[in-house]
C-alpha cells in the first residue's frame, strides 16, 4: 500500500524541484525581525535565497520593526516590503538624515524609532504580485490580493483586492458572510492531513463542507 501524502515539506526550500526560482521562506530567512508561516512561497528567476537582500528594504535593528508574513502566501518576484528605516524625520525644517554619517553630525539622543508606522503584517493565504510594494506598518489581511505593481499604503482588509498608486480596494473576493465564515474555519491553521483531506472543498469554495470537515 503507498504510503499517504500529505502535500510537500515545508522544511524544503526548493518545493517544486522542476522550478529552483520557487523556494519556502520560511527555511531560508534566518532573521530575528523576520517571522514567516509554512508553505508560503517567493517565485524569483534569481532564487529565492535572497528575499531578505531584494525585497526587505531599510530593515534596521536599531528601529526595531518586524516584518510578519503568515502562512500559504504566494510572493512573487520585485515585491518590496519598505520598513520604518526609509522614513526621515519631517518635524524639523530638513528632512535631511545628518546623525547617520557622523564626524559632528551624530546625535547620540535621537530616537530613530520616532515616527515609526509600526510593522508590516501580512496574512495568511495572501497572494502578492509581481513588482507589489508594501509601505511601512500596513496589515494586509487573510486571503487578500495585491496586483502587480500595486503600491499599498494603507491596510487592506481580510479577502480584498487592492491594485493601483496608490492601492485601493477594488472589490472583495467573497461575500461579507462568507468572509466571516471563512475567518471562522481558518483552514490555513490545519495541520496538513487535515488540509489533504478537504483540498476539494478549498479549491471548489465548499464552504458547507469546510465547516463540516
Amino acid at each position: 500500500m503507498p504510503t499517504q501524502k500529505y502535500g510537500p515539506d515545508p522544511a524544503s526550500i526548493h518545493p517544486l524541484p522542476s522550478a529552483p526560482q520557487v523556494g519556502f521562506l520560511k527555511p531560508i530567512v534566518d532573521h530575528p525581525m523576520i517571522e514567516i508561516g509554512d508553505y508560503t512561497y517567493y517565485d524569483d528567476p534569481a532564487g529565492p535565497e535572497n528575499f531578505v537582500e531584494r525585497c526587505v528594504r531599510y530593515h534596521f535593528e536599531h528601529i526595531g520593526d518586524r516584518l510578519v508574513i503568515g502562512r500559504f502566501c504566494a510572493i512573487a518576484a520585485g515585491v518590496e516590503f519598505i520598513m520604518n528605516g526609509a522614513n526621515h524625520a519631517m518635524d524639523g525644517f530638513s528632512t535631511y538624515p545628518f546623525p547617520i554619517f557622523g564626524e559632528g553630525w551624530e546625535d547620540a539622543d535621537i530616537d530613530w524609532a520616532k515616527g515609526a508606522r509600526g510593522d508590516i503584517v501580512i496574512g495568511n493565504d495572501v497572494w502578492i504580485g509581481t513588482g507589489a510594494t508594501i509601505m511601512p506598518g500596513v496589515t494586509i489581511g487573510d486571503g487578500a490580493i495585491i496586483g502587480a505593481k500595486a503600491v499599498v499604503a494603507k491596510d487592506v482588509p481580510a479577502f480584498g483586492i487592492a491594485a493601483g498608486n496608490p492601492a485601493k480596494i477594488r472589490k472583495y473576493r467573497f461575500p461579507e458572510e462568507t468572509i466571516d465564515r471563512l475567518r471562522a474555519i481558518a483552514w490555513w491553521d490545519w495541520p496538513a492531513a487535515k488540509i489533504t483531506a478537504n483540498l476539494a472543498a478549498i479549491r471548489g469554495a465548499d464552504i458547507a463542507a469546510l465547516e463540516a470537515a
